[in-house]
């Protein structure tokens, strides 16, 4: 029904005739391995955006849009502008959720993947505060909003399609599949910022070797949206998408009668979201603004420290299929809450410290991120999945991540290191207090 739905809207009716034929010439078996595939792919090009936006609010945006200020404030002004994305999430699920009842899905993530790559690429023409005032900042805003509302609309369903159709005793191991997209996509980012920032000067650098990361984005959001609709289009995975009662439900209705599992299913991967942003964003505006050494190196650990992060992850996996994936949350936010009370110790400890704070980090970050689509994932009657799962997610990166590098750099630049430890550590209770409060979560994600 949502494939005829979508065939006959012209907006993305080629494409998907052509998603539809490179499917047609393999099998038409459902397989949780080729779901997977394209949650993966799907997933790294959305974090590559979102990592390539982030990596330039420390290196660039300061420089370019807010030049009229110190360094330490441009990057305030930065990160104030970085949580625009989540904020436009919520709405941007609204609105694409729409469009899947009325167009179907592949014309909703045709349309979400196109805004998303659109607002991406547009990031490598902005003029500069010198060229254009303060109409830059506005310009970094809106373009902000676009990637927030069009990742709303990239919910494509997948990963919820993948825990539902995996093995039982192996629904641990799936739920961390989507996770890798976040270090794969970090990896990807850091490296071409690193190249760019290593081999050209200062000055070519930020006149334009920064820009060639947003077209390479665009690029990878086209590979990304034949991956995902070569999968949601077929009628094998529309009738399955029916069958698990995988449609999208009025976005209204469903706050109203989920709105607890919402809200818990929020606070529930707290620590791993917060942590998220600490070891990736913040160690890099730190190392950039209060410390001198090089920026290429420090991008570099990054990238080490995303390695480790993706053997986490898949740790992670097994380990939730041992022990339960709410005991592995519970017991990584304690170990999160640990972690933030000696990482600033780590962070301001020198080459060794640094090295042993981003790979202690994205280790504990690897365990706990790895199974938070999966608390996200079964905390919903199957009629609520589908849209439920897409609205606790926005609100789960909003409250852990949308101001953690805003907080945790006016925390640290006006307290120490250590009071960004403590904002780590409220995002460790959260969570503690959502699984304990919700037992019945705590029942179906154990």
């Amino acid at each position: 029904m949502a494939e005829t739905a979508a065939s006959s809207t012209p907006t993305s009716q080629g494409i998907e005739r052509d998603a539809r034929a490179m499917y047609a010439e393999g099998h038409h078996d459902v397989r949780p391995g080729e779901i997977a595939i394209g949650v993966i792919i799907g997933r790294t090009s959305e974090f590559f955006d979102f990592f390539v936006y982030a990596i330039a609010s420390v290196l660039v945006f300061p420089q370019i849009v807010f030049p009229f200020v110190d360094r330490v404030t441009g990057t305030l002004l930065s990160f104030a502008l970085f949580p625009l994305a989540f904020l436009a999430r919520p709405l941007g699920t609204q609105i694409f959720m729409a469009i899947d009842r009325r167009h179907g899905r592949g014309t909703k993530l045709t349309i979400a993947l196109f805004l998303l790559g659109t607002s991406t690429v547009s990031l490598a023409f902005l003029p500069g505060y010198e060229q254009v005032g303060i109409a830059s900042a506005i310009l970094l805003g809106l373009f902000r909003v676009g990637q927030g509302l069009a990742l709303g609309g990239a919910w494509d369903g997948l990963a919820s399609l993948l825990a539902l159709n995996a093995p039982e005793d192996k629904r641990g191991w799936y739920a961390m599949v989507p996770q890798l997209g976040a270090p794969l996509g970090l990896i990807v980012a850091s490296g071409l910022f690193a190249f760019f920032s290593g081999f050209l000067s200062p000055a070519d650098f930020l006149a334009w070797g920064w820009r060639y990361p947003f077209f390479v984005a665009f690029a990878l959001n086209v590979v990304a949206l034949f991956a995902r609709l070569r999968i949601v289009v077929t009628p094998e995975y529309t009738e399955l998408f029916h069958t698990r009662e995988l449609t999208a439900s009025p976005v209204g209705a469903t706050i109203r009668a989920q709105w607890r599992n919402i809200v818990i299913g929020a606070f529930a991967p707290l620590a791993s979201f917060a942590l998220f942003h600490m070891v990736t964003v913040f160690p890099l505006s730190w190392v950039m603004l209060f410390t001198d050494q090089s920026i290429t190196r420090f991008l570099l650990i990054e990238m080490i420290g995303a390695v480790f992060g993706v053997g986490a992850i898949v740790v992670s996996g097994l380990l939730a299929d041992r022990i339960g994936r709410r005991s592995l949350l519970g017991y990584t936010a304690v170990a999160i809450a640990i972690f933030s009370g000696v990482a600033p110790r780590l962070l301001n400890g020198g080459d060794a410290g640094e090295l042993a704070f981003m790979i202690g980090g994205f280790i504990l970050l690897g365990l706990s991120f790895g199974q938070s689509s999966g608390a996200v994932t079964n905390n919903f009657p199957k009629r609520a999945r589908y849209t439920g799962a897409a609205l606790t997610s926005d609100l789960a990166w909003l409250f852990g991540a949308g101001f953690a590098p805003l907080a945790a750099l006016v925390l640290a630049q006006n307290f120490g290191l250590i009071a960004a430890g403590g904002y780590l550590f409220s995002g460790a209770i959260g969570t503690l207090a959502a699984l304990y409060l919700n037992k019945e979560l705590g029942k179906r994600m154990g």
